[in-house]
């Protein structure tokens, strides 16, 4: 199998990892595909760092001295889109469900390949970059609600809800596809560039996440629903 190929325009990545053995081969890893790499062992000074510097992407464990990936990840998001990937061990479900509810973009779960990483780290960066690309910054594809492109948000009646880019994704395909039943195989690949694995649960949480955005805006022209053993379709309601 051969790795992707690196991606022509430098970006730059923040890797925050404290196991030495796996930081430097994050760094070594990386530096070869051509990304500016940032290395970091804490959490303690992350925040500043970003606020400090522009960074593409950032590849961050749950499990630091000090601060925890997920506490920065809470610091961050307020102030900060920057797209975040968290490394965690296989089977931290938990970790796994709080990252996603605090605005993380992927997940990684340990020990994973590098291989594994460059697909989820340029799916990320693809679509940052066709974000950036997109013409026209607003346009109405919902009853209620006002889809922003570059802020990769939905508002109503001036009331933002806040969604991560993956979760504007997933919910912008849904609304072009609505009373649609779309399955988990098509999202995975339309939205998260991914194959779907059913012990995968990123998309679940994300569509969790999105349904109660919704509702903290109060939005109601339309209903997410799961389809068993098939995926989610956006079902239209009468006014």
């Amino acid at each position: 199998m051969h790795a992707p190929h690196s991606i022509p325009v430098t970006r730059r990545i923040l890797a925050v990892e404290d196991d030495p053995v796996l930081a430097a081969h994050l760094d070594n890893h990386l530096s070869q595909r051509g990304f500016e790499v940032t290395l970091r062992h804490t959490g303690a000074e992350i925040v500043d760092l970003v606020r400090r510097n522009t960074f593409d992407l950032i590849l961050m464990d749950i499990m630091l001295p000090g601060s925890s990936g997920l506490e920065v990840l809470a610091q961050l998001r307020p102030h900060y889109r920057v797209p975040v990937i968290l490394m965690s061990a296989l089977g931290a479900e938990q970790d796994r469900i709080t990252g996603f509810s605090q605005g993380a973009d992927d997940y990684l779960p340990k020990p994973f390949s590098m291989q594994e990483m460059d697909v989820r780290i340029d799916a990320i960066l693809r679509r940052v970059a066709y974000e950036h690309e997109a013409p026209g910054r607003q346009s109405n594809v919902d009853p209620q609600l006002m889809f922003d492109e570059q802020r990769a948000d939905v508002s109503l009646e001036g009331h933002w809800a806040d969604l991560t880019t993956t979760e504007y994704r997933v919910l912008q395909t849904l609304v072009a596809h609505v009373d649609e039943v779309l399955s988990k195989a098509f999202l995975y690949q339309q939205v998260m560039h991914r194959a779907y694995s059913r012990h995968d649960r990123s998309l679940d949480m994300h569509v969790s996440r999105i349904r109660r955005k919704l509702q903290a805006i109060g939005y109601t022209a339309g209903r997410v629903e799961t389809v068993r053993s098939t995926g989610y379709m956006l079902t239209r309601l009468a006014p």
